[in-house]
């Protein structure tokens, strides 16, 4: 059997239809509750917390959320622009995250080199 992905575009849908309530459904329901809250208008507005939600799940490489978050931003009325900015602003800063964990490699090098 082929896939047209590396991951089962299917276990989305399972995801959805609460397949992993089966063996625990009150964690299940808990972590719905609190799934569901979290993307609620507050402070910030529920369609600026799923760009926030696109930009993580690119840079935790989730298919799975990336294609949620996708499809839940454009059904927010983000356009594209939008969601390439808001990737490039987390792809930025896992960049920077990066260079300043050297920081501490290069004081070292300098500390040792000869």
């Amino acid at each position: 059997m082929s896939k047209d992905f590396y991951f089962d575009r299917e276990d989305l849908n399972d995801f959805n239809n609460a397949i992993l309530a089966e063996d625990s459904p009150e964690y299940w329901e808990k972590f719905m509750t609190y799934y569901g809250s979290v993307f609620e208008d507050g402070a910030l507005t529920a369609r600026e917390k799923k760009l926030i939600a696109l930009a993580v799940a690119s840079l935790i490489g989730c298919p799975y959320c990336v294609e949620a978050y996708t499809k839940a931003c454009l059904s927010e009325g983000c356009d594209k622009d939008e969601m390439t900015e808001a990737v490039h602003a987390a792809a930025a800063l896992r960049a920077g995250a990066t260079l300043a964990q050297f920081v501490q490699g290069k004081k070292l090098a300098d500390k040792l080199s000869f």
